[in-house]
């Protein structure tokens, strides 16, 4: 699989049909699972700055009902590990919908551990309430002897449950179980800053000049190696209390007047833990720092060490906040420093990265951004439109051409369908087909309006509505009459009815009746229908162009080539000289 994909569907039915055996390099996953709870997006008010609609994306599917019991007995009936831990799960938990949750991810796993490559990682995010049940469920899946860690994610200072006279500790962080497939697993070592705490300590010399922070590294040994038993020269000015500095030309025969000379050999009982040589180098590179009694000492400048090794407790990575510039209003959505962190330390550039609940497609930008394939795998129309919206504004409009879409109807019957097995996934899909947003849930009344579409006429101007309705079945001049209505009520700009059936000769003469709106690119009709062929076929909206002023989505931060022409911050790699700093 060379080109990066957006699959739509269920990922249990896309990773045997699309993902290879032992082909991706790195998995992630974020699994949904919150009982009684709805998972919704967030999108900019008309106003085009506040998150106050919600829409449901999906509802929470994992309940204990026929299909999870099917689910289950599928698995069990396979037999092995995976079977014997779902029927201790039973036998502990009973059947409820924690359950059925580990009856839906068991068959997914093991898909997926199927789709790594022997080297390959996979990271599981979740929350407490079922990591301790995922934990034994992957280990099941993957052999204990694969569990690498349990990363603790710290993702808020506080939390609103941690109130006067709460009985429990507020829930601050979440959980990434992190296995392998096999033992000899891809690893790129990662480290994270300093603390100030020690670096005010340990690095607190200034060197003059530079003004570098530096700590000092001692250059003896407890043991003797090499070239241990000579005579370390220095010099100084005579009569003046300064360091003493290194005698370079030490083997000269008579000394410079005005300089005051000395040996110095190391502390009793150890020994140099470098060649007289490998000192000179040292002292002619600037390296070397002298006590005042002439000890030399080796200069260990902050900015040269790579931090400290990646842990298992990540505290310095923030979630999301309100009106961060990444935060796109998806209520799960993940920081992308988050997911760069563990594509980094997993993979390197050109692997294959995979997210089979890639809801916003927080790790598709990140592998995005870090050159490396990806697939990406939601079971809504709704994330994947998003997906697309947000390489779009990151990337511009090029970025289309690198990716694929698989799983979307490309053809009339296609939409018919999905119109029929889901009409909310199908409207989720028309809506994408123009730009718009969803505005209801699957229940409940829409008050006429299934998606809505903003725009600005000019920078910072006021904010116009485009009002859509969405039709999968018969239509007629009622319709029209309706969305009419909606559009005088809403005072919208525009109204606009996607349809499946041609529309007859008295609704086109009922939308012409309407009359039309102006703008500063024309005027443009104030009702209009569009069907799904004519959309299919690359028709759009006559209205103000999409990418200059629209505010339907919040847009991602644009992501800025690096210039290549600027110098790489590498760390050098100095030479651990005596004693291991503490970290």
């Amino acid at each position: 699989m060379d080109a990066n994909e957006l699959y739509y569907g269920d990922n249990l039915d896309i990773l045997p049909r699309y993902v290879g055996d032992e082909s991706v390099d790195l998995i992630y996953l974020d699994p949904p699972f919150k009982s009684n709870q709805d998972y919704n997006v967030l999108f900019a008010e008309r106003d085009g700055t506040q998150a106050a609609a919600q829409i449901k994306a999906f509802e929470d599917t994992w309940r204990w009902d026929q299909a999870a019991v099917r689910a289950y007995e599928e698995v069990v009936e396979r037999g092995g590990p995976v079977a014997e831990a779902l029927r201790a799960f039973r036998m502990c938990v009973g059947q409820n919908d924690m359950l059925a949750y580990l009856s839906m991810m068991a068959p997914r796993l093991v898909e997926l551990r199927r789709a790594l490559k022997p080297i390959g990682s996979l990271y599981l995010h979740c929350d407490p309430t079922s990591s301790h049940y995922l934990k034994l469920l992957l280990d099941a899946v993957f052999g204990p002897e694969n569990f690498r860690g349990e990363i603790v994610w710290k993702r808020s200072s506080a939390h609103s449950d941690t109130k006067q006279g709460s009985k429990q500790p507020g829930r601050i962080h979440d959980v990434l179980l992190f296995y392998t497939k096999t033992s000899d697993w891809a690893w790129n070592e990662v480290y994270t800053p300093y603390a100030d705490s020690y670096t005010g300590r340990d690095y607190r010399l200034v060197e003059e000049g530079t003004g570098r922070r530096f700590r000092r590294g001692d250059l003896t040994a407890a043991r003797p190696g090499g070239d241990t038993s000579y005579e370390w020269r220095v010099k100084k000015h005579e009569g003046v209390r300064e360091r003493w500095v290194a005698d370079l030309e030490d083997e000269h025969l008579s000394p410079v007047a005005g300089w005051e000379y000395k040996g110095v050999r190391p502390y009793r009982g150890r020994y140099w833990a470098y060649s007289k040589a490998n000192l000179k180098q040292f002292a002619r590179k600037g390296r070397l720092r002298h006590t005042y009694d002439g000890m030399p000492e080796y200069k260990r400048y902050l900015d040269e060490m790579p931090g400290v090794p990646l842990q298992d407790i990540w505290t310095d990575v923030p979630s999301l906040q309100s009106g961060t510039a990444e935060r796109l209003g998806y209520p799960t959505q993940k920081p992308e420093a988050l997911l760069e962190r563990i594509l980094e330390a997993s993979s390197s550039e050109g692997d294959l990265v995979l997210d089979p609940f890639c809801g916003c497609g927080t790790t598709v930008a990140a592998a995005q951004r870090l050159k490396r394939r990806w697939v990406g795998i939601d079971i809504t129309h709704l994330a994947i439109n998003l997906i697309r919206h947000r390489l779009r504004h990151a990337y511009g409009d090029g970025i289309e051409k690198t990716y694929g879409v698989v799983g979307e109807p490309v053809s009339v019957p296609d939409a018919a369908a999905v119109a029929a097995a889901d009409p909310f996934q199908f409207q989720c899909w028309a809506l994408g087909l123009v730009g718009a947003r969803p505005t209801q849930t699957k229940k409940g009344a829409d008050k006429g309006i299934d998606g809505r579409r903003y725009f600005h006429e000019v920078e910072g101007g006021a904010t116009q509505e485009i009002v859509l309705s969405v039709k999968a079945g018969r239509t007629g001049p009622d319709h029209v009459r309706e969305l009419r209505g909606v559009v005088e009520r809403e005072d919208a700009a525009i109204g606009a009815l996607i349809c499946m059936r041609h529309p007859t000769k008295a609704m086109r003469s009922e939308a012409a009746s309407a009359g039309s709106y102006s703008s500063p690119w024309g005027r443009h009709p104030r009702v209009q229908i569009l069907t799904v062929q004519e959309l299919l076929g690359g028709a759009h909206l006559d209205a103000p162009p999409t990418r200059q002023v629209d505010r339907t989505f919040r847009k991602a931060p644009r992501v800025t080539p690096p210039d290549p022409k600027a110098p790489r911050l590498d760390f050098d790699g100095s030479p651990a000289v005596g004693e291991a700093d503490e970290t």
